[in-house]
């Protein structure tokens, strides 16, 4: 399968080798994975004890000094008063000192020490980012720091504008955030390995980047410089639920497919093809996987090489006859039906066409020299036209 490439396809015949990926899967190799101590996000049980501990600090502190500690943590010195809206402006190069001589100056908070020691256990900096806050007399040193959050989960006022194009994995999205300088392609792959992401179609257990394969929509985005890795990918994977609407959820259910299969298929197609000819790719899908029989010899065996690629990370060359052999599942030679997940992230047409396939009798299709996909209703007519010069890879 020499010279493989997006708009080439399986032309499932074990005998016959495409092309190598072509400049869009060459553009980000998917990064090595490295061992590394993970980050994770403070455990809740572990934050409301360091918070239960500052009250007990603060409270049990001799004299009236630890009451009027405990009164700044909790508020109590402020709600005598009548509330107090401030707006505070965290800007690019602020510290933990001056944010809190902002929150002092403005009536927030009584004793800037014991908010930076408890901003500092908490590790609450790294919530704070830049913007406008509007605050008020009434919060705690908790809802203070909740209410300085924001988008980007970083004191760095600089953006940058990233297009994900169609088809790109998770791994060459993370390497073009970085190129761009979102933020580092080892603190974004761990963040895409161990963040918690708030969707019910992201497998939170998992600890592979390939629970985000399919859902980080490809699209335009404006990014902050060193944002937060979790809160970037986040906006990818809010992106992609904004398009699930009701309507397509029905289709997917009317299939009979989960949400994750059929992303999968239209990953499968996004892969396969960039042209006008998605809907019928979907249908040699489809008819491969829920056609009677042999379902024309094929036996259920979708045999799409960028899958096989998916599964060895860093393969190079023409993809060989011991490749096809390799026993990974994403070997759709060797196992039949569907990856485990999906190979890419596809854009809403490919997502279209696997919800709304057209309706044929094909089971193969082969790239012409005219550019053009073949599509073929038996093993025969496929091999003949391989054998021909009008194939592609003659």
């Amino acid at each position: 399968m020499a010279d493989f490439k997006k708009s080439d396809t399986a032309s499932w015949d074990a005998g016959q080798v495409r092309r190598a990926e072509s400049a869009r899967e060459n553009a980000a190799h998917p990064p090595q994975r490295r061992r590394r101590r993970r980050r994770r996000r403070m455990n809740p049980f572990l934050f409301i004890f360091l918070h239960l501990t500052f009250v007990a600090l603060a409270s049990g502190l001799l004299g009236c000094g630890g009451w009027l500690l405990f009164s700044d943590f909790c508020s109590f010195n402020r709600s005598r008063m009548p509330t107090v809206d401030a707006v505070v402006e965290v800007v690019a190069g602020d510290t933990l000192d001056s944010i809190a001589d902002k929150l002092l100056d403005a009536g927030l908070i009584e004793y800037k020490w014991f908010f930076k020691l408890y901003a500092d256990v908490t590790g609450a900096e790294e919530d704070i980012g830049v913007g406008a806050h509007t605050l008020n007399t009434d919060m705690d040193y908790h809802a203070l720091v909740a209410g300085m959050r924001s988008v980007s989960g970083s004191l760095n006022e600089d953006t940058v504008r990233v297009t994900i194009p169609e088809g790109y994995t998770v791994a060459q999205t993370i390497a073009l955030l970085a190129k761009n300088g979102v933020n580092t392609e080892a603190a974004l792959t761990e963040a895409a390995q161990t963040a918690d992401f708030e969707f019910s179609f992201i497998n939170n257990e998992s600890e592979d980047i390939s629970r985000l394969e399919g859902y980080l929509f490809p699209d335009t985005y404006e990014f902050y410089v060193n944002e937060k890795p979790a809160n970037a990918l986040n906006r990818l994977i809010k992106n992609f639920n904004s398009k699930i609407d009701d309507e397509l959820l029905a289709a997917a259910e009317a299939r009979g497919y989960s949400l994750q299969k059929v992303i999968t298929i239209a990953s499968l197609i996004e892969k396969e093809t960039d042209g006008g000819d998605q809907g019928r790719i979907a249908s040699v899908i489809y008819n491969r996987l829920d056609g009677s029989g042999d379902k024309a010899g094929t036996y259920g065996m979708l045999q799409v090489d960028a899958s096989l690629l998916y599964g060895l990370p860093g393969h190079e060359g023409v993809i060989t006859q011991a490749d096809m052999q390799t026993d990974t599942p994403y070997n759709l030679y060797k196992y039949a039906g569907l990856p485990p997940t999906p190979i890419a992230n596809p854009g809403l047409d490919a997502i279209d066409a696997a919800l709304e396939p057209e309706d044929t009798n094909y089971y193969y299709y082969a790239l012409g020299k005219d550019g053009q996909h073949h599509f073929f209703e038996t093993y025969k007519g496929h091999m003949d036209f391989v054998n021909s010069s009008e194939y592609y890879g003659n």
